[in-house]
């Protein structure tokens, strides 16, 4: 497989510091999420049959991951016979290559946007800038990150380390609005009117979709500030951009996911704007529509078993609200437009092993369990982070070399795999370890341990071996 040759950024572990440093950003999120998590927690409650619900939908996308082809095929042969197109991307250059050839056609050089993570995956709009077309984000957290030459850092509030001042600041700015405050509703006002002379005039619209049903060809944005439903029925062409694993069987489906989705995302009962379209109408909306179903990687996720749920995820980032990992250094830090614990298993498994920062991704975590607790599809991320941390360390073993092999962690990890392999071992290497702690040991307690083991104490004490292991103690029992 060809591998990325643009620059790889830092690791995790790099990253973390940084923005672990910065309180302003710590307070931003955590007031964020906070409040996310506690009105999700309420709205999820008021179901009785929540978890049924939840099973439902992981079983409705397992059904689709396990018969992926079969619905592709039947979502094209849908949306054609609605009057639609679709076009067939590879990976992202592929896409942007489609899309940008699309807009020339159309002789235009401005297409406005809106819910379209898919998009910032491949780095959609550096394409479009790159060939002289401006795509203008509409939704007002991407606005926001637009305007402020800034990166995502939340799948569904893309602006969350941001607060309202430095949004009053940034509009005041950028919008040329002097008089602004840092009131919610003037700021929203202010986006509103900058962006409704775009909408008037915008002959393309491009869009990413929640979900794509194979029975009917229909695509769906569910948003919370009609910014979604004027960029997919006001331009003439609308091209929405699909990762090949947002396919729903039927229409029927939605009963699950429409009241999965809004209550883990936004801990909505409903979305405000649910916005669903198939194929053209005459004299109804866009005249032209062109869907581009992206790889970019995802049959390799598939065929993975371990790492396939992976794809079971509908972008609702509840896991995001509740992981302490990301609650205190936000999304910046994993270096992806997917943040959190579902980047965490998602990015890796697109970019590859070979890149660093996607490596570093699966620890990432404290495998708390939080996340999976609240997936409304019940995707097992910590299960899968354990596995991609058993293929990061393959990966090392099969190109480290003689240095990786080397490695005092190494080296200790593979005698301990010999040691716990055999009960006789293991006793006599607690004897060893009972008598050896001995100079470690202060008030009960192992607080500072030497070279490589210091990071172990450096933050958590530790209970020495006791003097009768139970084993011991049941032969004496005996």
């Amino acid at each position: 497989m060809k591998k990325n040759t643009t620059e790889i950024p830092p690791a995790f572990e790099e990253s973390a510091g940084k923005y672990l440093n910065n309180p302003q950003l710590r307070r931003n999120i955590g007031h964020a999420t906070r409040t996310i998590r506690g009105k999700r927690q309420v709205v999820a409650d008021e179901l009785d049959d929540w978890q049924q619900l939840r099973e439902a939908g992981r079983q409705i996308k397992q059904k689709v991951m396990a018969n992926l082809d079969h619905y592709l095929l039947q979502l094209e042969k849908s949306v054609e016979e609605a009057g639609g197109k679709v076009h067939w991307a590879a990976d992202g250059e592929d896409a942007n290559r489609i899309i940008t050839g699309l807009i020339k056609e159309k002789g235009v050089n401005e297409a406005i946007k809106v819910k379209s993570i898919t998009t910032d995956e491949i780095r959609l709009n550096k394409a479009l800038n790159d060939a002289g077309i401006t795509a203008l984000e509409t939704d007002l957290a991407e606005l926001i990150i637009q305007l402020a030459g800034d990166e995502p850092s939340h799948i569904l509030v893309p602006a969350i380390h941001k607060n309202r001042t430095e949004i009053m600041e940034l509009f005041r700015d950028k919008l040329g609005n002097k008089d602004l405050t840092d009131d919610p509703e003037q700021l929203a006002e202010a986006a509103r009117l900058f962006l409704r002379k775009k909408f008037l005039s915008a002959k393309v619209g491009i869009s990413g979709g929640n979900f794509a049903v194979a029975e009917t060809g229909t695509i769906v944005v569910v948003e919370s500030e009609g910014n979604g439903r004027m960029c997919t029925t006001l331009p003439d062409t609308l091209i929405s951009v699909l990762g090949i694993e947002k396919i729903i069987p039927t229409w029927r489906d939605f009963e699950v996911f429409m009241q999965l989705l809004p209550r883990s995302s936004t801990a909505e009962r409903m979305n405000p704007y649910n916005t669903f379209w198939t194929g053209v109408s005459e004299g109804d909306g866009p005249q032209e529509f062109h869907l581009v179903l992206l790889d970019n990687g995802r049959t390799k996720v598939l065929a993975d078993p371990e790492g396939r749920q992976t794809l079971h995820c509908i972008r609702c980032s509840a896991c995001l609200n509740v992981c302490p990992v990301y609650e205190r250094t936000g999304g910046h830090a994993y270096h992806s437009v997917y943040p959190g614990p579902i980047g965490a298993i998602l990015t890796p498994q697109l970019r590859g092993l070979y890149d660093k920062s996607a490596a570093s991704l699966p620890y990432a975590s404290s495998l708390c369990g939080a996340c999976y607790e609240v997936c409304p599809v019940k995707i097992n991320i910590p299960e899968v982070l354990v596995h991609l941390r058993g293929k990061v360390v393959d990966h090392k073993k099969k190109n480290g070399g003689i240095r990786d092999k080397l490695h005092p962690e190494h080296i200790a990890m593979k005698l301990m795999a010999r040691t716990f392999r055999s009960r006789s071992r293991y006793e006599r290497a607690q004897k060893m370890a009972r008598i050896g702690q001995k100079i470690f040991v202060r008030d009960g307690m192992i607080s500072k341990l030497p070279g490589h083991l210091s990071g172990w104490t450096s933050v958590r004490d530790l209970k020495p071996i006791p003097k009768q292991s139970f084993r011991d103690w049941w032969r004496a029992r005996s």
